[in-house]
């Protein structure tokens, strides 16, 4: 029997995190290379994903690669696995973190239902859950021939249920509905690849909760006080869930979500 220390090492794995350069896919991306795996890190922003891979090698001495992928480019997505072949020659691990939350500035998403738009729902899906499937799809025959192969995809809790209104005022909306539909979406398409690419590759999901990033002082003592852990959710919560579900930790674990909300959905 292997002991933990083993169970949980990454040493010579390759792991392939969208959005790697954000807040979240910073965070993965360092738990991996931490556990001794290389890293791609794929992302829009040149020069953050760039900055990004450079620190990696820097402070934890494993390789890391910067790989510049628009998600909405569907064609660009399916040529993911032969860029990472030939720095790799590998790949055993994709995270799926890259998503669009949509701000203001989206013409008919932060609004209520009635102004929410077509255009709007459309990126959401392309970005949260059409890329998810198209990347998935083109590296499965890479992922077949590792022996540790495993796929993550990181949801929200928004994907699991409704938003309480009670906890946003002002101009604060809750996230409009295509933002919903496609995190639910995200959740099914993971245990219909489980079923599908099972036994040679495991696909399971994260459901993070709030993530404490600068929201207003009002919005998160409301959101606190519905959580029965009693704060808000921050980057390090997510690095035991996804090396836990990367490594051979899980080697028994596939079409699981594992939600990490502080209790917010056990109400």
């Amino acid at each position: 029997m292997r002991t933990l220390n083993k169970l949980m090492d990454m040493s010579g794995r390759v792991a392939l995190v969208t959005g790697g350069a954000g807040h979240i896919g910073r965070a993965i991306c360092d738990a991996f290379a931490e556990l001794g795996a290389n890293v791609v890190v794929l992302d829009t922003d040149e020069d953050t994903c760039r900055s990004e891979a450079t620190r990696i090698v820097q402070a934890f001495g494993v390789k890391a690669e910067p790989v510049l992928i628009d998600l909405r480019d569907s064609e660009a997505v399916k040529s993911v696995p032969a860029l990472v072949e030939s720095m790799f020659g590998q790949l055993d691990i994709i995270v799926n973190t890259a998503a669009l939350v949509g701000t203001a500035e989206l013409m008919g998403w932060s609004v209520p239902f009635e102004d929410q738009g077509v255009e709007a729902w459309q990126l959401a899906h392309d970005v949260n859950l059409l890329a998810p499937f198209v990347l998935v799809q083109a590296c499965t025959p890479l992922l077949r021939k590792s022996e540790s192969a495993s796929v993550i995809n990181v949801s929200s809790i928004y994907g699991m249920v409704g938003p309480d209104p009670g906890i946003y005022s002002g101009p604060t909306v809750p996230p409009p509905a295509a933002y919903a539909a496609s995190k639910g979406g995200l959740v099914q398409l993971t245990r219909w690849l489980a079923t599908t690419l099972a036994p040679d590759v495991r696909v399971n999901s994260i459901t993070p909760g709030g993530i404490l990033r600068g929201q207003s002082d009002e919005f998160i003592k409301s959101y606190e006080a519905k959580t029965p852990l009693g704060r808000m959710g921050t980057e390090e919560d997510i690095k035991g869930a996804v090396t836990y579900l990367a490594s051979d930790m899980s080697g028994y674990v596939t079409g699981h979500n594992l939600v990490v909300d502080g209790g917010w959905t056990a109400w």
